[in-house]
């Protein structure tokens, strides 16, 4: 039996990679470090997975806090070691995110340089690493003098120049989502953040029979991708041999621009488009004041510049490897029906508000 060790379980992202991986390699068991706060959801997550087992530890902690034993276990056994355990939210202190994104990949690279029969890391980075650079970025681009929007951004940067830092010792393949959505068949999703926030506001404005307003800058570009992609991608990857070395962009090949993608949702939801404009800067500005942030359904400012960023993400290599596994990013317009229908069925549903 291989060993592959997860974190960030059972996350949006690693619940549903732990139950791919066993289901398709039935050689395979599972070791899933998780904190404490989140045992129970692992639990009930985890029930009736035999090859899926269970540890309690912390990342942030040197030897992933998961005691001496375990590590030297881990160490001696793990051939796959899946790294997507990070802070996600966009308003995150530094202090915080630090301590998690960047320290928090150390330990696992020390983890990585320990193992003895090591034959992959897969290392879940963001493609958001390329900050505030604008035009296309690459994939074997990273540090390019950019700056960044905020310090989710900018410790996953520096959790990549680490782990980069280390890819002649560790086999490595890294991995840059774009911003992820729930399911392309089901529209299942764990939270409704990112573009759900403009569902949000078409929701509101239609309950209240106002016209729908769109605050997207008509250039940029808003890259997404279902969760079903992201996963299977990640899987696959990891056991192939040529994206050994590799930094792979998750990310839609074809997006739409911002206000395409506000005018498919406000079209999916509400049978109508949006009738005018907002400057997306006035609306950014405006977002500092909870009155108006409740009036664009709760969107948090930090959001709002991923609408109105110009950048688009080179994917050439990804799907140069992946096409060959039969994996391609589906088009927005394929799946935004189940997106909007699931948010349509549980949008009065507190479990779904980003906490």
């Amino acid at each position: 039996m291989a060993l592959a060790l997860l974190t960030g379980y059972p996350g949006f992202i690693g619940k549903r990679l732990a139950a791919k991986l066993l289901e398709d390699r039935p050689d395979l068991e599972i070791a899933a470090v998780v904190e404490p706060r989140m045992m129970q959801a692992a639990r009930e997550a985890a029930a009736g997975q035999e090859r899926l087992e269970l540890i309690e530890g912390d990342i942030s902690d040197r030897g992933l806090g998961v005691g001496e034993e375990a590590f030297g276990r881990l160490a001696a056994d793990v051939t796959h070691v899946f790294h997507l355990a990070a802070i996600y939210n966009l308003a995150v202190p530094l202090m915080v995110a630090t301590r998690v994104n960047v320290g928090g990949t150390g330990n696992v690279l020390d983890l990585c340089l320990a193992a003895k029969n090591l034959e992959r890391l897969a290392y879940v980075s963001t493609a958001y690493v390329a900050g505030t650079r604008t035009g296309v970025v690459y994939e074997h681009e990273l540090a390019m003098g950019q700056g960044f929007k905020n310090h989710y951004e900018s410790t996953k940067f520096q959790a990549e120049v680490w782990v980069r830092d280390v890819m002649d010792r560790v086999p490595t393949t890294i991995l840059r989502p774009a911003i992820v959505v729930g399911d392309s068949r089901t529209g299942e999703t764990q939270k409704f953040d990112g573009p759900y926030y403009i569902l949000r506001t078409v929701s509101r404005m239609e309950r209240s029979g106002r016209p729908v307003a769109q605050f997207g800058r008509s250039e940029a570009l808003f890259n997404v991708v279902p969760v079903d992609y992201i996963v299977a991608a990640v899987a696959t990857s990891a056991f192939d041999p040529t994206t050994e070395g590799e930094t792979l962009h998750l990310t839609d090949p074809e997006p739409l621009q911002s206000h395409e993608l506000f005018e498919a949702l406000s079209q999916e939801y509400a049978g109508r488009a949006p009738r005018f404009r907002i400057p997306p800067g006035l609306v950014e500005a405006s977002l500092r004041f909870e009155p108006v942030r409740t009036a664009f359904g709760g969107t948090p400012r930090e959001s709002v510049v991923y609408l109105n960023h110009p950048v688009s993400f080179d994917a050439r290599r990804a799907i140069e490897l992946l096409t060959p596994h039969g994996l391609r990013p589906p088009q927005f317009r394929d799946y935004v029906g189940p997106m909007v229908e699931f948010f349509r069925q549980h949008e009065d549903d507190p479990a779904f508000v980003p906490g």
